[in-house]
């Protein structure tokens, strides 16, 4: 199936931002999820991570990660955090739609192509905005539509018969799906394969 990945990414970027506004009065100090980090040290990882994916395709380094690092400022207010994950998003998207289908770049799960990194990146902002809305109190799954490609992508040995949006949290150790427990340690695989 062919997926229009910068839309796909901005789509993510904007669902993602537009949920969490809904909590931009909580208090963000607290641990996302189930992550070590609190809510505001996952944004600034969301920004690295997605900023990241377009420089590598920019880059194109075959052994390393680039030496361009992202950050979303600690002091300033959410609202304004989030149009930093807007920014880092629309990035991406621009990168992914300008890089020949051709193009590698390194990454530690697998060297990839321009639909990789898209992926990579809009897995950052569902799964890690889901993880800042759980904590903030704002009810946010991903999308189905958004999650169907990014399981198709990164995850090629993804169980069937679930909704996208659920596999896709079970693959990132999110939750668990029927007879399946959560992940305790699970990765994706962002190597290209031939369709």
């Amino acid at each position: 199936m062919t997926h229009s990945w910068p839309e796909l990414v901005r789509a993510a970027a904007e669902d993602t931002t537009s949920a969490l506004e809904k909590g931009a009065g909580q208090d963000w100090r607290g641990k996302a999820g189930d992550l070590d980090w609190s809510c505001r040290e996952t944004l600034s990882h969301i920004a690295l991570g997605v900023v990241g994916y377009a420089g590598l395709l920019i880059a194109r380094p075959t052994d390393r990660y680039i030496t361009l690092f992202s950050s979303i400022d600690a002091h300033a207010p959410v609202p304004a955090a989030l149009e930093g994950i807007r920014i880092a998003g629309t990035l991406l998207a621009g990168t992914v739609g300008d890089t020949p289908p051709e193009v590698r770049a390194w990454h530690p799960y697998g060297h990839s192509d321009a639909a990789g990194f898209a992926a990579m990146g809009v897995l950052e902002l569902v799964v890690h905005g889901r993880d800042i809305a759980q904590a903030v109190g704002v009810d946010y799954t991903p999308s189905d539509d958004l999650a169907a490609p990014v399981v198709e992508r990164l995850f090629p040995d993804a169980p069937t018969g679930h909704s996208p949006a659920e596999t896709l949290l079970w693959c990132t150790g999110r939750a668990a799906l029927p007879g399946l427990p959560r992940h305790g340690a699970w990765r994706w695989d962002g190597r290209v394969r031939q369709a």
